[in-house]
């Protein structure tokens, strides 16, 4: 008993330690919160706030009831625009063997297809596009990449419920739930520790750590009508981030602590509204060479030198996003004076009220006192020439800090410029400024791919089953387990631009079938390179195309796996200079331990099919 109360004492403790941290760590980091939530009004379309004196946003409203308040959001579109660029990047990978033998290349080849079949049933697409809104906005995203035991194959049932075999679940993470243990921590590598906290409701906390915790007063911010937007005569709401308070939740933190001397092992802590729920080593062997690290990937948009969290070129657009407003507002009013015009009266004259009213309405019968002077329209002029000017320079502006150009933005080339060299050069300049963006996500991925290959090599004990992709396109059920997996050195499996656009692959395809790299010394194409180019170009479909090259290697394979019980016959349609060369490999590399009995009926396998060769060579030179 004293025990269990000493144990608790700890307990609450330590609680007490985590949240005090938590606090500490979110008072470090709330001017850029701060900053997260103006990016995010000025891309909902909430323009006239602004980060007050006391740190909060703060809106502000008409200084008179005319006044032009419209919002001409030039902020969404340049997101929207590079969201839909970054979209387009190949996220293909391979696996890379750890040395040249075969079974290392086997299993490399092996562990790339369990990544591509992981990646379709994820979904890493649509994730990817949730990582990059969040990115674009606030600066960063982040991938966290964990073993739920609630996924994958049901393989019972006890009294609690269905069991499961577990499976890799990806989610990405605002940056709002990430607390680092300095901002000033670049990488998540450079961090002792990492908070993850994050709001739930308390049933959920009982159905999933099995505790009663009471709820607590969560603030946070919610996305709805509040703004007011409009100008002389009529108005309307536009959404915003406004604060509000969660009923029935409380907080859960998690803290990542690296491993130290004291917990070599690292510690994660997971603390529930008071109550610890958690607390034990690092759980994942996520980093190389076995270690133990953080299950997160970090995404930025623009890299903020000394600082953990990115920049989002958004904060680069707020300050000409408001000039811009501004000037077409003031354009607006401008013109408002023009067309509705200004009225000049003698005081006493005419019928004040009933003028302000109705205005000079056509077929109006305005009465003027006798010996009164007529009201008179005042000169306007028209529309100062400096508003118009500025309109555009503010125009370009946009274009030079966002690197979203007419090209790119309207998907037209400009009327200045109308050779397709121009034009090609154009679309170089715009891909160049969103190369450090591409790059960021690119290793993002890439940290995601891994950490999913490591997963699988620690928590797939028993043999799975996944759908992959077979050797000429085919869907095949294949099992595995850790042993499989002996490498997890990924790379992408496509060189060049990141951004390249399908145009630019096909007019690459026609440049290569014009200088004859694609055809033999007879100037003919093979037939598994007619199916490749005609997927190129968009017709047929390369996966279903059956290429005899890959049917032979797969073959042959199946017969180094099967001599090892039973002697094996030469087909009549069999390449033999291919299942020569892969049965030699098979003797040549480790990765079958063949017995002496089977190595000789490889070895005479071998001689049949060279002898076959023979034959057919001979009988081609007699006719």
């Amino acid at each position: 008993m004293k025990t269990s109360k000493k144990e608790n004492r700890e307990k609450s403790v330590l609680a007490a330690e985590v949240r005090k941290d938590f606090e500490k760590r979110r008072e470090e980091r709330k001017s850029l919160e701060m900053q997260w939530r103006l990016n995010l009004n000025y891309f909902m379309g909430n323009q006239y706030c602004e980060i007050g004196q006391s740190g909060e946003i703060e809106d502000y409203g008409k200084q008179y009831f005319w006044q032009q308040r419209e919002v001409y959001n030039h902020t969404a579109t340049v997101l929207e625009t590079r969201i839909a660029k970054l979209s387009g990047i190949k996220v293909g990978m391979s696996v890379r063997p750890l040395s040249q033998d075969e079974a290392d290349k086997r299993s490399a080849a092996f562990s790339t297809k369990i990544l591509s079949s992981v990646f379709n049933e994820i979904n890493l697409q649509k994730l990817i596009d949730e990582a990059n809104m969040w990115s674009e906005v606030t600066g960063t995203a982040f991938y966290k990449v964990v073993w739920d035991g609630e996924c994958g194959k049901r393989i019972g049932r006890n009294e609690k419920g269905d069991i499961y075999d577990g499976d890799v679940k990806v989610e990405v993470i605002p940056p709002f739930d990430i607390y680092p243990d300095s901002v000033t921590n670049m990488e998540i590598d450079d961090c002792r520790s990492i908070i993850h906290a994050k709001a739930y409701p308390v049933s959920e906390i009982k159905d999933k750590w099995g505790i009663d915790v009471p709820s607590e007063s969560i603030y946070g911010f919610t996305m709805q009508g509040g703004s007011t937007i409009g100008g002389l005569g009529y108005s309307g709401f536009v959404r915003t981030m406004s604060d509000a308070s969660l009923e029935g939740y409380a907080m859960v933190i998690e803290r990542y602590d690296a491993p130290t001397r004291e917990h070599p092992k690292g510690r994660l802590v997971i603390v529930a509204g008071d109550s610890v729920v958690y607390d034990g080593s690092l759980p994942y062997l996520n980093k190389e060479d076995g270690r133990r690290g953080f299950p997160f990937a970090k995404q930025s948009s623009v890299i903020a030198p000394g600082c953990f969290f990115g920049t989002s070129i958004v904060e680069r657009m707020i300050p000409i996003q408001r000039a811009f407003n501004a000037v077409k507002n003031r354009k607006h009013e401008y013109l408002n004076r023009m067309t509705m015009g200004v009225l000049a009266v003698e005081d006493g004259s005419v019928d004040i009220e009933n003028l302000e009213e109705d205005g000079l309405s056509p077929g109006k019968v305005l009465i003027v006192r006798q010996g009164g002077r007529m009201p008179q329209m005042l000169e306007i002029g028209s529309v100062p020439v400096e508003l118009i000017r500025e309109e555009e320079r503010l125009l370009d502006e946009f274009t030079m800090i966002s690197g979203v150009s007419d090209l790119m933005k309207y998907s037209q080339a400009p009327a200045t410029n109308t050779s397709a060299k121009a034009i090609s050069l154009l679309m170089e300049q715009d891909e160049s400024r969103l190369k450090i963006t591409a790059t960021e996500v690119r290793s993002a991925i890439k940290e995601v791919a891994k950490q999913i290959l490591r997963l699988y090599k620690q928590f797939a004990l028993g043999e799975r089953k996944k759908r992959i992709a077979g050797e000429n396109g085919d869907i095949e059920l294949r099992a595995f387990d850790r042993n499989d997996i002996s490498s997890d050195d990924v790379a992408f499996d496509v060189s060049g631009d990141v951004l390249e656009s399908s145009s630019s692959r096909k007019n690459m395809v026609f440049e290569l079938l014009n200088l004859g790299l694609l055809t033999d010394e007879n100037g003919r194409m093979s037939s598994a390179n007619k199916a490749k180019v005609l997927e190129m170009l968009g017709f047929g479909n390369w996966e279903s195309a059956r290429e005899l090259d890959e049917l032979n290697v797969h073959r042959a394979d199946e017969e180094n796996d099967r001599v090892e019980t039973e002697s094996i016959e030469i087909g009549e349609v069999d390449d033999d200079d291919i299942h020569i060369a892969e049965h030699s490999k098979a003797l040549l590399g480790k990765g079958h331990d063949y017995s002496p009995a089977a190595k000789k009926r490889l070895i005479e396998h071998i001689r049949d099919h060279k002898r076959k060769k023979a034959l057919l060579k001979s009988i081609e030179q007699g006719a």
